[in-house]
């Protein structure tokens, strides 16, 4: 019995330094291209930038991955870091005639400054079940945790040039 109390505590012992292999740093919040033609109401009302690093925290978690938040990452950080970079949004239509969101999300995931890691992800939406009482931010918030599923999982397995989402 003594052997395995001894052994549960090596390994609890050991679980923290293995979620530190594991642990990326995401900077929160996401930007916006600025090139990028999105509407002056998506930017003001529906907080994309923080709803897509919260998606990809959420995800990544479930895989055991550690997610922690900086304000700016510039890829030259200790560690693994993550920029990401909202390309795109199209918010046509509402509730009466149809929705037809999309979001595009370009990034790169770093570490130690090289980059070991990037992707192209986009979503698009007609609004879903019940969509036609949905808002726009409504939509576009399920497209960003979407997008952010995405790219959580992508964290498990980063490949170069990786096309997520309905790019696939």
């Amino acid at each position: 019995m003594g052997k395995w109390i001894y052994l549960g505590a090596i390994m609890l012992a050991a679980a923290p330094a293995a979620f530190a292999a594991d642990a990326v740093t995401v900077q929160k919040p996401a930007t916006f291209n600025e090139d990028a033609d999105i509407p002056k109401a998506v930017l003001d009302e529906c907080k994309l930038e923080n709803e897509l690093p919260d998606a990809v925290a959420a995800k990544a978690k479930e895989s055991g991955i550690a997610i922690t938040f900086a304000d700016k990452v510039s890829g030259s950080e200790a560690g693994k870091t993550l920029q990401m970079q909202i390309s795109d949004v199209v918010a046509d239509g509402n509730a009466f005639m149809g929705h037809h969101k999309a979001m595009t999300v370009r990034g790169k995931l770093y570490e130690n400054g090289a980059v070991i890691g990037s992707f192209k992800d986009r979503r698009t939406s007609m609004g879903g079940a019940f969509g036609g009482f949905k808002g726009n931010c409504a939509v576009l918030v399920r497209t960003a945790k979407a997008i952010g599923e995405d790219i959580g999982q992508w964290l498990t397995a980063p490949k170069v040039d990786a096309k997520l989402g309905d790019l696939e």
